[in-house]
C-alpha cells in the first residue's frame, strides 16, 4: 500500500516541520507549503489526500485556500483540517462554511494530531 500524502500548509517553518516529523513517523508522506498560493500551486502537482492548514497568512489565508481547493473537482472531497491558535466559534463556523473538515487549536500534541488524520482519513 501507498503512503497517503498530507500537505502542511503555514508560514511558520517550526509548525511546518512538527507536522512533518509528526506524520513522518506515522508513515505519511508529506508536503510543505508556505501559504495558500504555494498551497493551491502543489495541490495541483500533487495527489494529496488531506490537507492541514493554518488559518492566518500572508497572500491567501487558510479560508481562501479552502474555498479554492473545494472549487476543484480532485478537493471536493479531500479532508481539510484547520490548525490554528484561533478558537472563537465565529472562526470554525466560518471554517465549516468554507468546507472544513476539522479544527485543531495550536499549539498542538502529536498524538492529537495523529489521531485527527486518521479519524477524517480513514
Amino acid at each position: 500500500m501507498t503512503a497517503k500524502t498530507v500537505m502542511t500548509v503555514d508560514d511558520s517553518t517550526s509548525v511546518r516541520q512538527m507536522v512533518r516529523f509528526t506524520l513522518s513517523q506515522a508513515g505519511y508522506d508529506v508536503v510543505e507549503a508556505v501559504d495558500g498560493r504555494d498551497a493551491v500551486a502543489k495541490a495541483s502537482a500533487h495527489k494529496i489526500n488531506m490537507v492541514i492548514t493554518d488559518l492566518n497568512m500572508p497572500h491567501m489565508d487558510g479560508l481562501e485556500l479552502i474555498r479554492s481547493l473545494r472549487s476543484k473537482p480532485d478537493y471536493k472531497f479531500t479532508p481539510i483540517v484547520m490548525l490554528t491558535t484561533e478558537s472563537q466559534d465565529d472562526k470554525k463556523k466560518e471554517g465549516r462554511a468554507a468546507g472544513a473538515t476539522g479544527w485543531i487549536i495550536k499549539p498542538f500534541k502529536p498524538e492529537q494530531l495523529l489521531a485527527v488524520v486518521k479519524k477524517v482519513m480513514g
